[in-house]
């Protein structure tokens, strides 16, 4: 028995704790890559198109009209008067990718759709260039087709946020989507990441931009890193999260994506706000992925997944019902050694 109780010495407990958190350690670790693994198998990327292909698109001959000129950075034309051939530098904010626009939203569009049919005609009348450029909802809005976009209450939304409040008709669709260039990735793709930098680039093309930010106000752009240092892990945040999960309002479920921009001193600044178990980012930015990783894997595999999303957000009810047990031992083992060092 003297044998037996001399080697429970408080030093083999100090070890058996060490060795069994290390496994809690090494177990959280191996959970943590596999979910890493379901979350990003398979992987989507948006493969560029290829320019040999544009032809197979819809109206892709008509619009090859306007693209041979705004399509380059430099066009071609005769001159009447001369009889001379004139080339010129096309103005940069005219130029469309073409790649960029047959990667796009609108790809199957003709450019008349939306642009005055006077174009057609060369060199362009001059009171074109007055032309009121479309919004979404002169498109969209009433048309069974898009409906299940909801476009008539992302209007709605639009109209309440501070961009609209701020610059009224100034601050249109445009100054975010680029009817060009536009595409959905948070239902084309399951690359949160790819997600995340597409549309913080929107954001980013005017608060990153001074030029194209004082097309709207005087005011000096503001540094972003100075403004947002009072996050944690700040590089990390802008790296994993986009801007409108903290600088937006949902009024409406059945968006996809909250279009009312708030000012911004109604901007989350509430860890809890995303790192917890009611978290924002699953009712946005990973809202479409976690139905759609449902419907592929099933219910366990989609919530076993999603404990990568934030951290914090989930918790795994296996991995805790084992560190319980663990902790459980760990408590038996010290109250046995009480026990024995009382009875010595």
């Amino acid at each position: 028995m003297d044998t037996f109780k001399s080697k429970l010495r408080p030093s083999w407990v100090v070890v058996a704790i060490l060795i069994i958190t290390i496994f809690i350690i090494v177990l959280t670790r191996s959970s943590e890559t596999v979910i890493e693994e379901k979350l990003q198998e398979p992987v989507k990327s948006i493969v560029k198109t290829d320019t040999s292909s544009f032809s197979k698109h819809k109206n892709a001959a008509e619009n090859e009209n306007c693209l041979k000129c705004h399509g380059q950075s430099k066009y071609t034309y005769e001159n009447a008067e001369s009889g001379k051939s004139i080339t010129k530098l096309m103005y940069a904010e005219l130029i469309i990718d073409r790649a960029l626009f047959y990667e796009s939203n609108h790809r199957e569009f003709k450019c008349t759709d939306c642009h005055s049919e006077d174009y057609v005609t060369f060199p362009h009348p001059g009171n074109l260039r007055m032309e009121t450029k479309a919004n979404c909802i002169d498109c969209h809005g009433g048309d069974e087709q898009y409906a299940k976009f909801h476009f008539e209450n992302i209007d709605t939304e639009f109209q309440e946020s501070v961009h609209s409040a701020k610059h009224s008709e100034d601050f249109t669709c445009w100054m975010c989507h680029n009817a060009h260039t536009y595409k959905i990735t948070a239902r084309t793709s399951e690359n949160i990441k790819q997600t995340i930098t597409y549309d913080n680039a929107i954001c980013l093309e005017c608060h990153g931009n001074l030029t194209k930010y004082q097309l709207l106000t005087d005011k000096q752009n503001p540094n972003l890193i100075v403004k947002h240092e009072w996050l944690p892990n700040q590089v990390l945040h802008f790296q994993s999260v986009r801007c409108i999960e903290c600088h937006t309002k949902k009024m409406d479920d059945s968006t996809l994506v909250a279009h009312n921009i708030l000012p911004k001193t109604k901007a989350v600044k509430n860890c809890t706000e995303c790192h917890s178990s009611n978290s924002i980012l699953m009712a946005a930015l990973y809202k479409y992925q976690v139905k759609e990783v449902r419907s592929a894997r099933g219910f366990f595999s989609s919530i076993f997944a999603s404990e990568s999303y934030a951290i914090g957000a989930n918790r795994n009810f296996y991995l805790n019902m084992i560190s319980i047990v663990i902790f459980g031992f760990v408590i038996i083992g010290i109250a046995i050694h009480t026990v024995l060092r009382i009875l010595k």
